[in-house]
């Protein structure tokens, strides 16, 4: 009876929003706070987490698309969980410092992911690609004004270790999640870490590997709208559903995500499920074009 009350409340939430929260918000609310850590320069201060609004967007999307490919209530729940706190791993980020690194990165063509890292420089051992990264450019970025102390390190770490990092941060924050009642599986961690390290989940069974697919697919899609991040990030000015389209389209074709992942969640996007997030990510309105590509993004229609 349990099992059926909470599989017919979970149908009445979503009926009202097709991309729920489907835990409490007190407990989302706690969660969030994770992101938050004392600031290593300035006793008293805090940093708040940066990824804050990005992590609850995706995890509700990611929650709507892993509903629909059929995963159990439960598995879904804890999902959402995961999904929530996938950006831990950056949680300190220091948003000036950490968007004039990757903006100067990305501008000069260097690798920003473990992955493409280790194709450029395959003499980089695994979990090294941070010292290579400053050992290769900390002259180049000090001078241009871009320091690369302990500090500076913590941000390229955040992109270029952050399976090191990650851990590091749950291992913070384990004491507090038992406290919230949240049991950490395993493979909580691993979905996490799918896209910094796709290869980590080849031989893991299938439907872990959905999940890091849907985590993906549903953070890029967010982010890929999220005007803030955008700027912040990449010095981005607009942003574009093409775009966003077209990149997991690519990855698709990489081999990262698969049809079924990449055709639900054009379904739910088509079908209207992600308007309202798409929106809070521009922080403002959906254009009438934007809705008409979104309303066009439903594989079954020509």
């Amino acid at each position: 009876m349990a099992v059926l009350t909470d599989v017919r409340n979970r149908r009445s939430s979503m009926m009202r929003d097709p991309a729920p929260l489907l835990m409490p918000r007190k407990l989302a609310t706690a969660l969030l706070q994770l992101y938050d850590v004392p600031h290593p320069r300035i006793k008293g201060r805090i940093i708040r987490g940066y990824d804050r609004p990005h992590a609850l967007r995706t995890a509700r999307m990611c929650a709507a698309v892993a509903a629909s490919l059929g995963h159990p209530d439960r598995r879904v729940r804890d999902y959402q969980i995961a999904c929530l706190l996938h950006d831990l791993g950056r949680a300190g980020l220091d948003r000036r410092l950490f968007g004039a690194i990757w903006s100067w990165a990305r501008k000069r063509g260097v690798p920003t992911r473990p992955r493409e890292w280790r194709v450029v420089h395959p003499e980089t051992r695994e979990g090294r690609e941070t010292e290579a990264f400053v050992a290769h450019y900390q002259e180049a970025l000090t001078a241009e004004g871009i320091a690369l102390d302990a500090w500076g390190k913590e941000q390229v770490e955040m992109r270029l270790g952050y399976a090191r990092r990650l851990h590091r941060q749950l291992r913070r924050v384990q004491p507090r999640l038992s406290r919230l009642g949240v049991r950490w599986a395993p493979w909580m961690t691993r979905i996490m870490l799918y896209y910094y390290y796709p290869e980590r989940l080849a031989h893991a069974p299938a439907w872990v590997r959905q999940l890091g697919e849907v985590m993906v697919a549903c953070e890029q899609f967010e982010a890929y709208s999220n005007r803030q991040r955008g700027q912040d990030y990449y010095t981005r000015n607009r942003e574009s559903l093409k775009d966003a389209t077209a990149y997991l389209e690519k990855l698709e074709k990489a081999g990262i995500l698969s049809a079924a992942v990449l055709g639900t969640l054009k379904t739910l996007a088509a079908q209207g499920a992600f308007d309202r997030i798409l929106a809070e990510s521009r922080r403002a309105p959906l254009s009438p074009r934007d809705r008409a590509y979104l309303r066009s993004l439903n594989p079954g229609v020509s």
